[in-house]
């Protein structure tokens, strides 16, 4: 029959017990272990974990010499020995915390489980489980428990709470999960490092003797906890903390550039410096020369339309120095903010489809550019009253609005090839600018506007060889 005390009796029974004093320091090692288990050896996957159980004092093994580390434990037996484990590191002996509550035709448990009780650490939540094989959840739930406040430190908070959040770790828990919480807390505090690669549980599954060894003695001795090594970050390669500047190949500062390349070269130069102006000095320049070097440099800015910047306007002097600086129509002083956010829909473009599995690390460069041509042409329709000065020009309004014209289609497109690692640049006519991109070491053009400018995507402009680009819009 069970024993139930009442709560007068209780504390009756706390009145008549030694005040319970905390140890000084970590429980110690009273005995030495010398093959008192006859089954154990060196060998054995927990023999480190009996041999401390015994030297704490916490076991001495089963009556016929052996300590059964396969075997499974009853309710009642996890009981026993969590009271001793509680007792020891509350009063340096493992009984003594059990003693103040035997009495005669007690089952053997009885006593750690009043113990427990009378410690608020365990309330009637076992009953009639107690000859029942105690699941791994239980024991969680009764070391948890049992744990005196701040004897157990959380050494792996941090990645357990990662890993779990991002469900890389622990999967076959969850928050319905009888005792899910009293679980974590044996990972985070070293007691658990679970099974298999994931750091799996098994919640349900009975405990073995040895499997419950390891636990209690990582319990009482640090040394003996595990510090976990999972690694947390996402499988997918996360594009965090790319910039805008960063997608830039560094140029070369030329002061007075004359060509397209040597253009090129100071307006990379610019751009991977994070900067929106440039200053230029030629022996000599009229207005004449002033707008023809302005023109080439706002050409050269579009072939980078990711970057945002579509307009220019320039000072020059009399001594040859020109002064440009870039912006974007209709943006004013807000363009800075407008770039950040762009630069962040990006990323969480790109995060999403790798962590959604669309693209995947053994796709050809040619498939990643076909999904990201998808996405763009289902989360973007064309702007058709958009005026010279609207924000449809840059990629920041397909990214925050879903709307665009040609140069922020392909602003938007190549700002997400180029977060793929793929070689790509704008090329532009009189009426319509579209993308040029290297996919697998093939040069291709692509045409995001004009493929969503039907009721279904048109993949005719993918991936379209030099030739077929041009008899669709020559350059």
């Amino acid at each position: 029959m069970k024993r139930r005390v009442s709560a007068l009796a209780l504390a009756l029974c706390l009145m008549l017990t030694a005040p319970v004093m905390a140890a000084e320091g970590q429980p110690t090692r009273v005995k030495t272990y010398d093959g008192q288990f006859s089954d154990l050896d060196a060998g054995s996957v927990f023999y480190e974990n009996a041999a401390a159980l015994y030297e704490y004092g916490l076991s001495v093994g089963k009556a016929d010499g052996t300590f059964g580390p396969k075997d499974a434990v009853t309710v009642g037996q996890l009981l026993i020995f969590t009271g001793r484990v509680r007792s020891l590191w509350l009063t340096g002996d493992p009984e003594r915390g059990a003693d103040a509550f035997r009495s005669e035709g007690q089952r053997a448990w009885e006593p750690y489980l009043l113990y427990l009780q009378a410690e608020g650490a365990l309330g009637t939540e076992l009953d009639g489980l107690y000859d029942s094989a105690a699941t791994r959840a239980q024991v969680a739930h009764v070391l948890a428990a049992a744990a005196p406040a701040d004897s157990l430190p959380l050494i792996n908070d941090d990645v357990v709470t990662q890993g779990y959040a991002a469900r890389l770790y622990i999967p076959d828990v969850t928050e319905y999960t009888p005792y899910y919480q009293d679980i974590l807390f044996l990972y985070r505090t070293g007691i658990s490092q679970g099974s298999g690669a994931g750091g799996a549980f098994h919640p349900q599954e009975p405990i073995t003797r040895g499997a419950l060894a390891a636990m209690l003695t990582r319990m009482v001795d640090p040394a003996l906890r595990v510090t976990l090594s999972w690694t947390v970050e996402p499988e997918f390669p996360s594009a965090a903390g790319t910039t805008l500047r960063s997608l830039i190949p560094a140029g070369t500062y030329i002061a007075a550039p004359t060509t397209a390349e040597e253009m090129d070269q100071s307006i990379r130069y610019m751009l991977a410096g994070g900067q929106n102006t440039l200053s230029l000095r030629y022996d000599s320049l009229t207005p004449v020369t002033a707008r023809q070097a302005m023109e080439q440099a706002l050409a050269t800015v579009k072939t980078y339309c990711e970057q945002c910047y579509n307009t220019v306007s320039c000072t020059y002097g009399a001594d040859g120095t020109l002064r440009l600086t870039f912006s974007a129509a209709n943006t004013g002083g807000s363009l800075p903010a407008y770039r950040d956010e762009t630069m962040a829909a990006a990323i969480a473009v790109h995060d999403q489809l790798w962590e959604d599995g669309l693209l995947r690390s053994d796709m050809t460069q040619r498939e990643k550019a076909r999904v990201y041509y998808t996405w763009i042409c289902d989360n973007c329709v064309y702007d058709y009253g958009a005026s010279d000065s609207s924000l449809s020009h840059i990629a920041y309004s397909l990214f925050t609005r879903g709307t665009a014209v040609c140069d922020g289609y392909t602003g938007a497109y190549n700002l997400l090839l180029k977060l793929e690692g793929i070689q790509c640049t704008a090329l532009s006519n009189d009426e319509h600018i579209w993308t040029v991109a290297v996919l697998d070491g093939t040069q291709v053009h692509i045409d995001t506007t004009w493929a969503d400018s039907g009721s279904v995507i048109d993949y005719t402009y993918f991936a379209m060889t030099p030739s077929q680009s041009w008899n669709q819009h020559p350059w």
